[in-house]
């Protein structure tokens, strides 16, 4: 469970991530406080009740952050979950609206850009979001 006391849920990232916009947060730090905190709180909610309730993270249909990149990672999220973890994604993951017009490259080094590329998860890589996989591997 978050640090807010509430149970984590895809909508609620997508309001904090509303919030962080709306402050002219920039990219990496949208990726750090919605991404991977959701990640967090889903693998916390895994880890304590299973499978079932963790997909219950992803079941309400986040609305739109404001940021296609963001809709698109938080897409990418729940279906790469579902899949390593053996639940349905939810349908609202596969919808044309949540996909990047323009790539996001999570490692903004160049660098790191040819690694990401190649290794992305398929989940994340065909919405447009490149990241290195082990950005994923949280303890």
């Amino acid at each position: 469970m978050s640090d807010t006391g509430f149970a984590p849920t895809a909508d609620r990232a997508a309001q904090v991530a509303r919030s962080l916009r709306a402050a002219d947060r920039p990219l990496p730090d949208l990726f750090r406080h919605v991404i991977l905190q959701l990640l967090d709180d889903y693998s916390s909610v895994l880890r304590a009740s299973g499978p079932g309730a963790a997909a219950a993270v992803f079941t309400v249909a986040p609305p739109s952050t404001g940021d296609e990149r963001v809709d698109a990672a938080l897409a990418g999220l729940a279906e790469h979950l579902a899949r390593r973890d053996g639940w349905d994604a939810p349908g609202w993951a596969f919808e044309p609206g949540r996909r990047a017009l323009h790539a996001w490259w999570v490692p903004q080094l160049p660098g790191l850009q040819v690694l990401a590329l190649r290794d992305s998860p398929l989940a994340f890589r065909r919405r447009g979001v490149f990241l290195d996989p082990r950005s994923l591997d949280r303890v």
